[in-house]
């Protein structure tokens, strides 16, 4: 009897330890061929194009194109299963719309569950209902369930600020802020959660503790130590440092390369 061929899987995800844990996974099944993988969403999609590719494993949330953006620009052929650390909502989401996603931190048995849903899909030919299920999913999780308010609790009293205001959010002292032109408001949630939170298309993560709106980003410099300033158009052209392998995402997503 002839063995099943390998399932060909790329992977995409723009945290390198993700990446590399979910290779390390894959391999271990035994079942699957991984041919490629990357950290940058415009790149991966790019070389999923011209490669033959039976799967492809997408992180949701990442800078430059979100998973749903990679989804939108994916040329057909591919099987596609969302990694994500999204909360219960979305995950109810993925479950009601019959395909399949992998919730972060990845289980091997659950991984090998989402390879047997693969394997069937791949070999009844049923591309074209899963492709429009990941639209339908896309357009529905864009369509106003990111945050369009911000509590700031202080002492008994609770601020409401408007996303739109919110030029940029740090993490300093083991605590989050929210800057506006008013000032900074601390915030009771991680920066984390904030970035899967907030619109993709408006918010981008320059570092690991900042995130801007790209609606208050005025300009771009370089310094002569090599790195990327940012500066806002708040009242205080407040300067930001864009760490080094944000660089080129962030240029990317401004249409700079």
């Amino acid at each position: 009897m002839t063995a099943p061929r390998p399932i060909r899987a790329f992977l995409i995800d723009d945290e390198p330890l993700a990446l590399k844990r979910l290779a390390r996974l894959l391999e271990a099944t035994g079942r699957v061929e991984t041919v490629g993988r990357a950290t940058d969403p415009e790149r991966g999609l790019k070389q999923v194009a011209s490669a033959e590719v039976d799967v492809l494993f997408l992180d949701i949330h990442m800078p430059g194109l979100s998973g749903f953006q990679v989804v939108e620009r994916l040329p057909p052929g591919p099987l596609v299963v969302f990694t994500t650390a999204y909360d219960q909502h979305a995950v109810q989401a993925f479950e009601a719309n019959a395909f399949d996603y992998l919730l972060k931190p990845i289980e091997p048995a659950r991984l090998d569950r989402t390879l047997d849903r693969v394997t069937s899909r791949r070999d009844t030919g049923r591309d074209g209902e899963i492709r429009v299920a990941l639209e339908r999913l896309a357009r529905h999780l864009r369509g106003g369930e990111f945050l369009e308010r911000l509590a700031s609790r202080v002492g008994d009293r609770v601020q409401i600020l408007s996303v739109a205001q919110v030029t940029h959010v740090v993490a300093r002292d083991r605590a989050t802020f929210a800057a506006t032109v008013a000032g900074e408001h601390i915030l009771d949630v991680t920066i984390a959660e904030l970035e899967r939170k907030l619109d993709p298309a408006k918010f981008f993560r320059i570092h690991r503790g900042t995130l801007v709106n790209l609606a208050w980003l005025g300009e771009l410099h370089a310094d002569f130590g090599g790195r990327l300033l940012i500066r806002l158009r708040d009242d205080r052209r407040t300067e930001l440092v864009v760490a080094r392998d944000r660089v080129r995402p962030l240029k990317q997503r401004l249409g700079l390369l």
